[in-house]
């Protein structure tokens, strides 16, 4: 009896064996099989496509091409003729497409008539024309998307655009979000001549409804664009001008009495002038979110700015020679701090240890993000002693690429950040390899900071072997995607920017 018992259950498990073996991806159904391609990229989709019919009817299901891209450098998709885009857009995007980027050689006349007819559901779309040395012939264009909410346009530096402007004016005006990308990394010091590639002033009137504008590193935006937006978009709830070096802020004090609305003002890199900053009615708008990075504002301007401004909820004022001691004192005095969830100082020297320290004890745990970086003489001593207060930090960034007179103990810094920042999201550790002291013993600090802090999506050290050691440990734990470098990644608080999203281009 026992003998049969023992050949049934032997028999039984053979047969849960064969049935285990025969079980593949094959046995997957469709809509199961849908869902494992979406987490993959289109090229990858595109390679799977060649496995076999089933899979290829699979990887050309339209609800897989909801944001396409086609820009070789950044999909990897390249598409070989106008013939095949239009086959395309007719059998495998239609009406689910909702976002796609072009690049020039792409953009005519036909493919824009051939979206507008068959992806009526197209909201966003991207058009680089950045590399471009001429462009199509748009005489005959007549039809563009209409539904258009998101448009980025990458601008050449030489190419004019106003008559491909002037055809889709009428088609453009439900736009809520614009970008406009300059090219302001190609720049030289001295320019012979700037051109006014797009006309700004007649784009304003064609896009009443705006409510995020972004021009980026454009040489020619200057105070008269801003004004232009100001006087037409009344819904304006997000204006940024970063890198645009002809703004001077003279029709700021303009655009705060109109755009009642406005709670986001980034203008990094721009040539602002303390005077003009002054004379805005800062006290009767309702900014909230201000960027002035990289500016010439003095300390008095900033004391005015700061003491003025009551709702302010996210401040980056890094290299700023203005920034110091004092105008930190007044604005904590000022009680105008009380709001505030984003702090970035960077490269601010002129801020004692001190005085950073007072003001992050009496206010780091209201703080999401706090970047004190690029400042030699503010090491792990000083975190050490604020981080216990910073229990709230989302983003941290600290250190500096500079060549210290001392060491960094990273371990114990890990340690530290562990057992305070249990919301960690995005951490980034900027010092030079050869400062930083670590042990034997660093995999224990590692892997506290890595059980600790389960949010941490993105930890960014410079290359060296305390990031080789790093590494390897979120590997091992499978999260491969967490720890990178300096040279291809940066931690910046502006994932804090209640415009974020709209705010994302290229």
């Amino acid at each position: 009896m026992a003998a049969q018992t023992s050949s049934s259950a032997i028999g039984r498990d053979d047969v849960n064996l064969a049935s285990k073996e025969k079980l593949t991806i094959e046995k997957l159904p469709d809509k199961v099989l849908l869902q494992i391609f979406s987490y993959l990229s289109h090229r990858e989709i595109c390679r799977l496509a060649r496995v076999c019919r089933r899979w290829r009817q699979i990887a050309y299901d339209t609800r897989l091409w909801k944001n396409v891209s086609l820009r070789p450098e950044v999909s990897g998709l390249h598409v070989g003729s106008l013939e095949s885009l239009l086959s395309l857009i007719a059998v495998r995007f239609g009406p689910t497409l909702r976002y796609i980027e072009l690049p020039i050689e792409l953009i005519t006349h036909t493919v824009l008539h051939e979206l507008s007819g068959k992806c009526p559901n197209l909201t966003h779309m991207l058009l680089d024309f950045s590399t471009a040395m001429q462009l199509h012939d748009f005489s005959e264009m007549q039809a563009f998307p209409t539904k258009l909410r998101y448009m980025c346009i990458c601008l050449s530096e030489v190419i004019f655009m106003e008559g491909f402007m002037r055809k889709i004016y009428n088609f453009i005006n439900g736009l809520e979000v614009l970008h406009l990308i300059g090219t302001y990394e190609k720049c030289e010091e001295e320019e012979e001549e700037i051109y006014e590639v797009i006309n700004v002033h007649k784009l304003k009137s064609a896009t009443p409804n705006l409510r995020v504008i972004n021009l980026y590193g454009i040489n020619f935006i200057d105070d008269s664009h801003i004004d232009a937006f100001s006087s037409n978009c009344i819904q304006l709830e997000c204006l940024a001008v970063n890198f645009c070096n002809k703004v001077t802020g003279s029709t700021l004090k303009t655009l705060i009495q109109r755009s009642k609305r406005l709670t986001c003002l980034l203008m990094n890199g721009t040539s602002l002038k303390s005077e003009f900053v002054m004379q805005a009615d800062w006290d009767k708008c309702a900014l909230q979110e201000l960027d002035i990075t990289a500016t010439d504002l003095s300390t008095e301007c900033l004391v005015d700015l700061l003491t003025r401004l009551q709702n302010l909820r996210f401040l980056a004022a890094g290299q700023i020679n203005g920034f110091n001691d004092t105008v930190l004192k007044q604005w904590m005095e000022s009680g105008n701090v009380r709001s505030v969830i984003a702090l970035d100082l960077d490269s601010s020297d002129n801020i004692t240890d001190d005085a950073l320290s007072k003001f992050l004890t009496r206010h780091g745990q209201q703080l999401y993000a706090c970047c004190l970086s690029g400042m030699p003489h503010i090491t792990d001593q000083l975190w050490m002693s604020i981080l216990s207060v910073l229990t709230n930090a989302k983003i941290l960034v600290m250190g500096t690429s500079e060549k210290l007179g001392v060491n960094i103990h990273v371990d114990q810094l890990m340690d530290t950040i562990a057992s305070s920042c249990a919301n960690l999201e995005r951490l980034e550790l900027r010092w030079d390899p050869d400062n930083l002291r670590f042990s034997d013993k660093s995999q224990k600090a590692i892997d506290l900071l890595r059980v600790k802090c389960l949010k941490l999506r993105c930890m960014v050290l410079s290359d060296g072997r305390y990031y080789e050691t790093v590494k390897a440990n979120f590997e091992r734990a499978d999260r491969v995607t967490v720890v990178r470098t300096t040279t291809c990644c940066r931690v910046s608080p502006y994932h804090l920017l209640s415009n974020y999203n709209d705010l994302i281009f290229n």
